[in-house]
């Protein structure tokens, strides 16, 4: 628990969903939390807490990062974990039909964003030799996704990213994962299913069912679930894990066909 209260967060896309949830645990612990998200309505509706304040902040963007980082200091003095969960699903569509500026914004958003953000909290980790670093990869990260194209180069790129950061920054005691979720549950997992049974022609609940056939558990995962995973790898029994990408999906054994 003392290692917990000590612990100074930076969550981005912290005002909902997985963010959210990792919020939530950190500060049942005791630990200061700063929230960056790029939706201003969610981020005023976050709960009032002595421990946790936020910014507005669009983290593909350097200058808001910058910004944001500031801000955050601000309230944290300084920052031992940074959570980087800003992230967007990206168009639908097979590859010949994406536009460029699609294809740009969704590798921004869920690549670069980790990069940006890195880049803010390095120095100082490495002059307190400890530190955690978690990016949001995903079971598409693991896995070809047909008809998402951007989104899984992406969550590739930043298991690429975890690995090659976790053998620069180790020998400063700074570890750097990545959690892999399946199907969350939740709005955005809805919106995902709606937007591929529209591509394919099929009925939402056909969709669904497909992801969850896929499964070994059969069943979805909730954002507490990844929150869990990323407790832990930031608490002492995960002080030797590094250089992971973790699934969080209940096995997945194979991600959707082009059949339609």
């Amino acid at each position: 628990m003392s290692e917990s209260i000590k612990q100074r967060v930076v969550v981005t896309a912290g005002a909902s969903g997985i963010g959210r949830a990792i919020v939530d645990a950190f500060l049942e612990t005791g630990a200061h939390v700063h929230v960056a998200d790029f939706d201003a309505v969610a981020v005023n509706n976050l709960p009032e807490n002595a421990n946790l304040s936020s910014s507005v902040c669009d983290a593909a963007n350097a200058d808001d990062v910058v910004q944001m980082f500031a801000s955050a200091r601000e309230h944290l003095e300084s920052i031992s974990v940074l959570v980087n969960c800003a992230g967007i699903a990206g168009p639908t569509a097979v590859l010949e039909d994406i536009e460029p500026e699609a294809w740009r914004r969704c590798i921004a958003v869920n690549l670069d964003a980790s990069y940006l953000c890195a880049q803010q909290v390095i120095p100082e980790m490495k002059a307190a030799n400890a530190g955690s670093i978690i990016n949001m990869s995903s079971t598409a990260g693991l896995h070809g996704y047909p008809l998402r194209s951007p989104y899984a180069a992406a969550k590739w790129g930043l298991i690429g990213l975890t690995k090659s950061l976790a053998m620069e920054l180790g020998p400063w005691g700074i570890r750097v994962n990545a959690i892999c979720p399946g199907s969350v549950e939740g709005p955005r997992m809805d919106a995902v299913i709606a937007a591929e049974a529209k591509k394919r022609g099929s009925e939402h609940h056909e969709v669904r069912d497909t992801y969850t056939q896929a499964v070994s558990m059969r069943t979805f995962v909730s954002a507490e679930d990844i929150a869990n995973m990323a407790m832990f790898l930031c608490s002492p029994g995960g002080a030797r894990v590094s250089g992971q990408a973790i699934p969080v999906d209940g096995h997945t054994e194979f991600v959707g066909t082009m059949e339609t």
